[in-house]
């Protein structure tokens, strides 16, 4: 990001340059105010268009460089035309400063647009035929059920993780606070996990956004600039990426989509772990983690009996389901 100083010194010089061609190409002073004028606009405007490029990859950045140049000297050849044509100096300045900019944007955009074709076909692309399934999200990593999956080969593609997202977990894994400490060490190893399996290619992005301090609106910026989707388990980073229509694949919905199916009617046996919330009710959990409130299972705590399936409940936070002791 350009200086306050280094700002201040552009604008300047923009000014400066443009009254100066002002007052060499025009006698009106009328005319000089004004080009000195579209200067100063043209300085704030360059300002604009360098704060957003400075975000960008190295690659835009190149070609929309090379863009830049060849747009401006196609202006430069259609414009040679127009001194030979038109008498009048002012209009000749004009149409040759409007032909330059609209070339040279023109030029900038294709470049930039065109630049990671150019990189693949110069041979420097990263080679890739599978397809990117989404970026990683720091909670999906320290939960760790992302390693199951890839090692299943369900996902049939790579997984990019920013390089925001792992000096994040770096940051948790040197906390000083133990439990903070714990969770991002696991998130390290399951790194190192995945990338040992065959199946699915972890891609490091180098992409930052200097300008922007929370990761999960740099995740968010990263997905609509690549189109790809965000693996978490952040349940208000999932709500923000559906508002700015984002795919989003959450974990914990991928769950308790796996989670076997539980009819009223059916008879299961279950383990009476702890009291309800209301009275007589015992709670159970099956092997997923489901919570089974068992009616009239207080009594049976510690054992194991057979329970009637009674209703079934699909909350956010996953399944419940409603049994009563059978008899």
């Amino acid at each position: 990001m350009p200086s306050k100083l280094i700002s201040a010194v552009i604008v300047i010089c923009c000014f400066i340059f443009s009254a100066l061609i002002g007052h060499y190409l025009f006698a009106d002073p009328t005319w000089s105010a004004g080009t000195a004028l579209l200067g100063i606009i043209l300085g704030l405007a360059l300002l604009s268009l360098m704060r957003v490029w400075l975000r960008q990859e190295v690659c835009k950045i190149i070609g929309g460089a090379v863009g830049t140049m060849a747009g401006a000297l196609l202006a430069f050849l259609i414009s040679s035309g127009l001194y030979y044509r038109i008498e009048t100096a002012e209009l000749v300045a004009t149409l040759c400063g409007l032909t330059l900019v609209v070339f040279m944007l023109i030029g900038m955009q294709l470049g930039a647009a065109k630049a990671l074709e150019l990189k693949a076909a110069s041979g420097t692309a990263r080679p890739s035929a599978r397809r990117i399934v989404g970026i990683l999200d720091t909670s999906v990593i320290i939960d760790g059920r992302i390693a199951d999956v890839c090692e299943t080969g369900f996902l049939g593609g790579d997984l990019i993780i920013p390089e925001f997202v792992l000096q994040e977990l770096q940051m948790i894994a040197d906390s000083a606070e133990t439990t903070k400490r714990t969770r991002g060490r696991r998130g390290l190893d399951i790194l190192n996990k995945i990338q040992k399996q065959s199946q699915v290619n972890i891609i490091i992005e180098d992409t930052d956004y200097p300008d922007i301090k929370e990761v999960d609106q740099k995740l968010i910026n990263m997905a609509k600039g690549t189109g790809h989707a965000i693996l978490t388990n952040d349940f208000n980073l999932n709500k923000v990426a559906e508002v700015h229509s984002i795919q989003v694949l959450n974990m914990n919905q991928l769950a308790n989509a796996l989670k076997p199916i539980v009819l009223p009617g059916e008879i299961m046996k279950v383990q009476i772990l702890k009291e309800g919330k209301e009275a007589g009710q015992g709670v159970a959990y099956l092997d997923d983690g489901t919570m089974v409130v068992v009616d009239h299972g207080r009594k049976h705590m510690g054992r194991t009996v057979e329970a009637m399936v009674t209703s079934v409940l699909q909350t956010p936070a996953g399944r419940m389901i409603f049994a009563s002791v059978k008899g």
